[in-house]
């Protein structure tokens, strides 16, 4: 079965017309709920809720977003009948067995007294296998109706924070302290906006558009990934690049034609680039490239990892409160965050408990790429590799959210294309 994602047919019969206004309404409610999720920042919820500081009841450290997407899952799932197909049923299955094993991890971790390590895997893991079940229920056409509205977001954040570096002033409130300024775009922090802009040109290769549309939106990504100051993004986004135009797929040429036309256009980009690179610099957008990559916050990176050595067999087993976590990193190593998700889980959950987790993870990425087009692939090594460089992957952010609905909406698997 499947329903229309732009609104009911006049000339279909009623059922069906109820079936499209419903289901349009359940679209309009999560694209409400993805934007709130993606666009109110946590120091935004810290002017209304005690979100990220410590205190607080329980049911403010989970995000406006997230509650908006759990009031949608079970509309999603039971307001109307949905149908699947092929690896459809698969993928629903799969997030299923995620989103338990997930709350049994909760579960665990709140009832070894750790509540803040069990909010974040709400707040951040949770909520996007939630996100993934409302898509995949709602049909192939609002999927990609939702994927693309969320591109969209992150292309509009690419916007803003380019203009937030040539302004030097920023739309969202951010309280932190840089030596330099770093735009925000839409997001929380410089470097979730570096990541954001990475994670999406891959995705925006496999949407619909026309291909000046990608082309541009490419381009306007990669130049807010410039502007946000995340040097490894940046490098990952070039790269990225690079690896889309030599390796996909070009339909409708010869192996000899797209051999020249790849050859052609790579030497355009290349030189384009370069002088592209060299109009950003003058502009003062490269101007974190000043130094080399090892400066001062890479070695800090390094430095946390020294923290394992500080603390007993009980916490490196059964794990530690993050605020505890947090208040040593400050005061044995001088560090004012902990720039690690590899840090933060093993030493939150316990190395036992982080090791499951792990596999959680990665079980489900592997899951949902599973036949995907090349591109997905891409896209998808460029976010985990961009998060790994921080704390992404352990912070209460819509990364996971918004890379799930980006998978299941996009990264169709081969054999389903074309089906209805």
């Amino acid at each position: 079965m499947s329903y229309s994602a732009v609104g009911p047919d006049p000339s279909a019969p009623a059922g069906d017309r109820r079936r499209n206004a419903v289901t349009l309404l359940l679209v309009l409610g999560m694209a409400v709920a993805l934007a709130v999720r993606i666009v109110v920042s946590p120091m935004l919820m810290d002017r209304m809720v005690t979100y990220t500081e410590e205190g607080g009841a329980f049911y403010e450290k989970l995000h406006f977003g997230t509650y908006l997407i759990f009031l949608m899952l079970p509309l999603a799932l039971f307001s109307q009948p949905f149908g699947l197909k092929g690896e459809e049923i698969g993928r629903f299955k799969a997030l299923l067995w995620y989103c338990l094993a997930i709350l049994a991890l909760v579960v665990v971790l709140f009832v070894s007294g750790r509540p803040g390590s069990s909010v974040f895997l709400i707040d951040t893991y949770l909520v996007a296998g939630a996100a993934g079940l409302i898509v995949l229920a709602l049909g192939r056409d609002a999927r990609r109706l939702l994927a693309e509205f969320v591109l969209l977001i992150l292309i509009v954040s690419a916007v803003i924070g380019i203009g937030e570096a040539l302004t030097q002033r920023r739309l969202l409130p951010y309280d932190l302290v840089e030596l330099t300024f770093r735009p925000l775009g839409l997001s929380e922090h410089p470097l979730a906006l570096g990541a954001l802009c990475a994670t999406a040109v891959g995705f925006v290769a496999l949407t619909q558009w026309r291909i000046w549309v990608r082309v541009a939106a490419i381009f306007v990504l990669f130049v807010g990934c410039a502007a946000s100051g995340a040097r490894f993004a940046l490098l990952l986004t070039i790269a990225e690049i690079l690896v889309l135009l030599v390796f996909l797929p070009w339909p409708r040429l010869s192996q000899r034609q797209a051999r020249r036309a790849k050859a052609l256009v790579l030497l355009a980009t290349l030189v384009g680039g370069t002088i592209m690179i060299g109009l950003l610099a003058g502009t003062g957008l490269l101007s974190r490239f000043g130094d080399t990559l090892f400066d001062e916050n890479f070695y800090a990176r390094l430095t946390v990892y020294q923290v394992f050595s500080m603390v007993g067999w009980q916490e490196l087993l059964f794990g530690m409160p993050p605020a505890d976590l947090l208040a040593l990193v400050n005061e044995k190593l001088n560090l004012p965050f902990i720039e690690s998700a590899q840090v933060v889980i093993g030493l939150t959950f316990g190395i036992p408990l982080a090791l499951v987790f792990t596999w959680i993870f990665g079980w489900i990425m592997l899951r949902l790429l599973r036949g995907a087009p090349l591109a997905a692939w891409i896209g998808t090594a460029t976010f985990v590799l961009a998060a790994l460089s921080n704390n992404t992957l352990s912070a209460k952010q819509p990364m996971m959210t918004i890379i799930f609905v980006l998978l299941l909406a996009l990264a169709i698997p081969r054999q389903n294309v074309g089906q209805d």
